[in-house]
């Protein structure tokens, strides 16, 4: 273990420089503000890229196909993000993961620019995922690192490196997006690559004098014993799996969709065998036990939010792009524009939000009425979306408004999900299993991209009325269900509100 304190490392960083916080603050906003600005500017084209036609300069795959590997490319975001995190508690720290992480992203946005084939496009995937998991969680546990524990200023310092991630989010798709769109899909995910080499040259010029000591120390390093074992089960597992592809992938056995199907399962079980690890370790009290019983309901609405959530990039991207009149107020829209509306509407409203609920004060509604509230509102973006299909039909162009109701009325959940979620999971989380517990919650994500990969197969603008109807209809009466239950759930938590 090292002996490198918190105080001793909050004493290493320059405590005042940016908006009167710790002047690291700058160094993580900026670099995951450009982070987010080459994810985002990725994933705004990556669905019209998959399935444009090769002779407009796209990869020509299946429609619903490459809407299913959108929802496994998310799916296996959050779920290496596990990964990362245990690589840097063990391995190199928060600051390396970070970097090496920033290089991985890189050269995966430089791979999209390389004009290839699937196969080149598959390369990238394996990059970027890699990369997110290394940087994603870090980034933001070095934020934490910049304070101390009874700092005031700490849920102020995360709300600004919030703005950040939002900011790059927004201006992504209006950029990237656009120049993928109407000049070369390769130019845009240039643009992507040349977004995080900033962002890694933010962080490489200004981590030394900004960050101090905060994300070089590593928690729990491995003994030497530790490594030559870890080290040795790591490579005999790429090598297991590099056997088991040359094997399976001639014979058809490994195949994009049991692939797919595979993530699926995965992202199902992973959170299962959490729950069930957590429940029955001895470490875990009476008193936890009962709180994780509260919790699992909490998940499965989680699950159902991002569900609905994240088919705002893929669902409502093919609808923006082939079931939206783009032609609006004398502009030409570009369908990858729509990706900037969910980060613009949460920079608006997140200090609305974060008012009203301290103005409401004890009298606000409980966790478990929260995330019910945000399945109601996840349910009404999907029903308000059928309308135009039910008024006009499922052959014409509909109003660019339809979709940015539908955007503006997720967010509306999703203020009332995701934050008060993070701040449910450090309530309710086994002291044993604090850390865990938090990947469990960003696990709701994984489940939810890999329930989606087999549920958007069965999208179509024929059956557009069903497919909203349907999904909407059940988070509503998910939402009931969950508003009915709520006081049982609170009784669960064992004193926590």
């Amino acid at each position: 273990m090292s002996n490198i304190n918190k105080q001793k490392i909050v004493d290493s960083v320059p405590q005042t420089g940016f908006f009167g916080h710790p002047k690291g603050l700058s160094t993580l906003f900026f670099t995951e503000f450009w982070e987010r600005f080459s994810y985002y500017g990725m994933r705004a084209i990556l669905l019209f890229y998959m399935y444009f036609e090769v002779t407009k300069g796209g990869l020509g795959l299946d429609k619903n196909l490459a809407m299913s590997i959108m929802s496994i490319y998310g799916a296996l975001v959050y779920m290496s993000g596990v990964i990362g995190g245990w690589l840097a508690d063990r391995v190199f720290g928060t600051s390396r993961a970070i970097f090496y992480g920033g290089i991985l992203i890189m050269f995966g946005h430089i791979a999209l620019a390389i004009p290839g084939n699937v196969a080149l496009f598959f390369v990238s995937m394996v990059l970027i995922v890699l990369g997110t998991g290394l940087l994603k969680p870090n980034v933001s546990t070095v934020v934490g690192d910049l304070y101390s524990e009874t700092d005031d200023r700490r849920d102020a310092g995360f709300t600004i490196f919030y703005m950040g991630i939002n900011l790059g989010g927004f201006l992504a798709p209006l950029i990237a997006g656009t120049v993928g769109m109407k000049i070369d899909f390769h130019l845009g995910f240039g643009i992507a690559a040349v977004g995080m080499f900033a962002g890694l040259v933010m962080f490489v010029l200004t981590k030394k004098k900004n960050l101090g000591l905060a994300g070089t120390n590593i928690p729990n390093p491995l003994s030497k014993t530790e490594k030559k074992k870890t080290y040795t089960i790591i490579g005999l597992s790429v090598v297991l799996i590099a056997a088991l592809c040359a094997v399976l992938i001639p014979k058809g056995l490994l195949t994009i969709a049991s692939f797919i199907n595979l993530v699926t399962i995965l992202g199902i079980l992973i959170p299962t065998i959490y729950f069930v690890v957590m429940y029955r370790s001895p470490k875990t009290t009476a008193v936890e036990r009962s709180r994780i019983l509260a919790y699992i309901p909490l998940f499965v609405a989680s699950v159902m939010f991002w569900s609905i959530q994240e088919q705002g990039s893929t669902i409502l991207g093919l609808y923006a792009a082939e079931r939206t009149q783009l032609e609006f107020a004398g502009i030409t829209i570009s369908p990858a524009w729509f990706q900037s509306l969910n980060p613009l509407f949460i920079i608006v409203l997140a200090p609305v939000f974060a008012w009203m609920w301290v103005k409401l004060g004890k009298r606000q509604p409980t966790i478990p009425q929260k995330f019910s509230i945000a399945l109601l509102f996840a349910g009404l973006s999907f029903l308000v979306i059928l309308l135009p299909a039910y008024f006009g039909g499922s052959d014409s162009l509909v109003s660019p408004m339809w979709l940015v109701l539908s955007y503006l009325i997720v967010v509306f959940g999703e203020l009332c999900l995701s934050p008060v979620g993070l701040s449910a999971t450090t309530k309710l989380a086994p002291a044993a299993f604090s850390a865990q517990t938090m990947s469990l919650w960003f696990l709701s994500s994984t489940a939810a991209q890999a329930l989606n990969a087999q549920v958007v197969r069965f999208y179509s603008p024929e059956n557009e009325m069903a497919y909203f109807g349907i999904i909407g209809g059940a988070a509503i009466v998910l939402s009931i269900l969950l508003f009915a239950i709520s006081p049982k759930i609170q009784g669960l938590m064992k004193g926590i509100r």
